[in-house]
């Protein structure tokens, strides 16, 4: 016998983790489609040399890649980016430009395994490319605030979240004065760890791996510890950059995506300048955003990305800037439980119709059949068991509401309508269609 088991950093998903996973992609993709992106899917597979060396050495070695069959040096997408940038490079003529696209799949990181961070993980991505106007910058923060208030929507209670945002510009600015422009690779990849490992490690890792000096680390850390409010930030780091047209383009953008995004309803609270974020990745070039959940900051980043205005060079001569972000979605849903905002349930359908007599299938079918051509899900108790065993069986996978009508009840041309979370019932008649969906959706 073998012994069934999966993969360190991979996983089953049993239907009460599936049911909420749906849900959370199907809300992704509601908000998205709202503002405009369309839908596209690339291969889980593409050349190594497609995507080496795009997302930094730590990315390089996390990739699983391997020799096909044809002898090919193939690997597996790591994140839905630099798939896009090859996709865009190849059919751009056929898509036009600006092209707005969504892109829900799966990708894999060969990396340490933790709380909420698997080897096997979605991404919701949504991404603009052809275009460099701050008013894509903007929509990106837009787009993010309404998923997470969507997200709490679809699962009942608000869920409290804060969008830092940052400009890589800013720090390359600041890089350049210091002399430090050709170490910034090294430099930002270390600043990405300040909330993670602290100031004097963060200090030690830029003299020892990326060759500053400790003045020039220390200034570059005073940079990321700036504080107060968006508007006093902003002031702060205009002296910092003074003199460096980068650093200093990079400032106002910031200011008018701040200003932008209030404009388009997001509230100044929930949208946060903090120049402490450089995002690990190697191609980012401007805007960057990383959103963290209130109640548990600790899960980490659970909606992050920025702009990337050179990675499609590297398929193509023809300028293809883009901006995007993607959901942690597996990270969220693991915060999601944590926060106790995800129902136990192990059935999409609400409704349950009992099965007490043989002949009387048909019926219960038609009964099903009326129940569902008014948009609700129902399932038909596949066999004639005691009504004790059936009710079990509904606790056990979730429904809300159990619709109960034996040999009495056909005769009286009624039914039970029983809410299963108050055990209160109600009669509903059979012939009925209208009140019958009406007493269930009162359960419901």
């Amino acid at each position: 016998m073998i012994e069934p088991r999966t993969l360190k950093g991979f996983r089953d998903y049993l239907p009460e983790a599936m049911i909420p996973r749906e849900r959370l992609i199907g809300t992704a993709q509601r908000v998205y489609r709202s503002f405009g992106y369309s839908p596209i899917d690339t291969p889980a597979l593409e050349y190594f040399e497609i995507l080496a060396g795009k997302g930094g050495e730590e990315s390089d070695r996390q990739m699983y890649h391997f020799h096909d069959h044809g002898g090919r040096h193939v690997a597996m997408r790591f994140d839905l980016t630099v798939p896009l940038a090859r996709f865009v490079a190849q059919h751009v003529n056929e898509l036009g430009l600006p092209f707005k696209r969504y892109h829900i799949a799966t990708v894999w990181r060969g990396e340490n395994t933790q709380h909420g961070r698997y080897r096997e993980f979605m991404q919701c991505d949504f991404d603009t490319i052809g275009t460099k106007s701050v008013a894509a910058d903007i929509e990106t923060a837009l787009v993010i605030h309404e998923l997470l208030s969507q997200i709490g929507a679809t699962f009942g209670k608000p869920l409290p979240f804060t969008i830092r945002v940052n400009n890589r510009a800013v720090l390359s600015g600041l890089l350049s004065k210091l002399g430090l422009s050709d170490k910034s690779v090294a430099l930002l990849r270390a600043l990405d760890k300040l909330g993670k490992i602290g100031r004097e490690k963060v200090a030690e890792e830029m003299v020892a791996a990326a060759g500053a000096t400790p003045e020039q680390a220390d200034q570059v850390l005073k940079l990321a510890e700036l504080s107060g409010t968006n508007d006093e930030v902003l002031t702060q780091l205009g002296p910092l950059v003074a003199g460096n047209a980068q650093g200093e383009e990079g400032v106002e953008r910031l200011r008018q995506i701040l200003r932008g995004a209030k404009a388009g309803g997001v509230p100044e609270a929930a949208l946060l300048l903090d120049v402490a974020i450089a995002r690990g990745l190697d191609y980012y070039t401007g805007a960057i955003f990383e959103t963290f959940l209130a109640d548990l900051p600790t899960i980490g980043s659970i909606c992050s990305g920025g702009r990337y205005d050179n990675l499609a060079g590297l398929f193509t001569k023809q300028e293809l800037p883009g901006i995007g972000a993607s959901l942690g979605l597996d990270r969220l849903l693991a915060a999601l439980e944590e926060l106790g905002m995800i129902d136990k349930v192990r059935t999409p359908a609400p409704v349950l119709i009992a099965f007490f007599d043989a002949a009387r299938l048909d019926d219960y079918l038609r009964l099903a059949a009326t129940i569902r051509a008014a948009g609700i899900g129902v399932e038909v108790y596949p066999e004639p068991k005691k009504l004790g065993q059936q009710l079990q069986y509904a606790d056990r996978r979730g429904f809300r509401v159990a619709i109960i009508a034996g040999q009495r009840e056909f005769d009286a041309g009624k039914c039970q309508v029983k809410d299963l979370a108050t055990t209160q019932s109600s009669e509903a008649p059979l012939a009925d269609a209208d009140a019958l969906v009406a007493a269930i959706r009162k359960c419901l």
